[in-house]
């Protein structure tokens, strides 16, 4: 049952209710979430494309760049226990709850990137905390990945041929 003042769970008292709970957790998501939107921003206006939560990979990666055979997970620091971030406390009650469940992410994480490793992959991980600065997320991505060209100057072929094509006037 719900009351004003919050439930109980484990003898610890919740400062909201059970419904109030179930709403606000459900809001959380693993999809589209503001961290990932700015990873996929920024390596899409440098001309990378990627393929977007793969099935049938280990661990369902984020972002997929596969000419570059790299995988990138963009991680929230609270779910996924970024060491020595602010976001990633543990709350203050029912703490023996949330420590299972952290260790079970770390651990899922770990066994997913080692997986991932061994089928050749390059593995990032972007954390939440570092998308919020663009001169972050450069420093944390801008390193592993290659330069690319940006698209403007690249000049197909089959352009430049009909630039010294004699044919060039007749399809005007």
């Amino acid at each position: 049952m719900a009351r004003a003042e919050g439930s109980r769970q484990n003898g610890v008292a919740d400062r909201i209710s059970r419904e109030q709970r179930r709403w606000l957790m459900s809001r959380v998501r693993s999809k589209d979430t503001k961290p990932e939107m700015r990873v996929r921003s920024y390596l899409h206006q440098r001309g990378y494309r990627y393929r977007l939560h793969v099935e049938g990979m280990p661990g369902k990666p984020d972002i997929v760049l596969p000419r570059y055979r790299t995988v990138i997970f963009v991680n929230g620091c609270f779910w996924h226990r970024h060491e020595g971030c602010r976001r990633a406390s543990t709350p203050k009650t029912n703490t023996a709850f949330w420590e299972r469940k952290f260790r079970a992410n770390v651990s899922r994480d770990e066994r997913t990137q080692i997986s991932l490793q061994c089928e050749g992959w390059t593995v990032l991980v972007v954390w939440e905390c570092q998308t919020v600065g663009s001169q972050s997320l450069a420093d944390t991505l801008g390193v592993v990945l290659p330069t690319r060209i940006p698209a403007k100057d690249i000049t197909t072929p089959r352009l430049d041929a009909l630039q010294h094509s004699s044919d060039r006037d007749a399809i005007r």
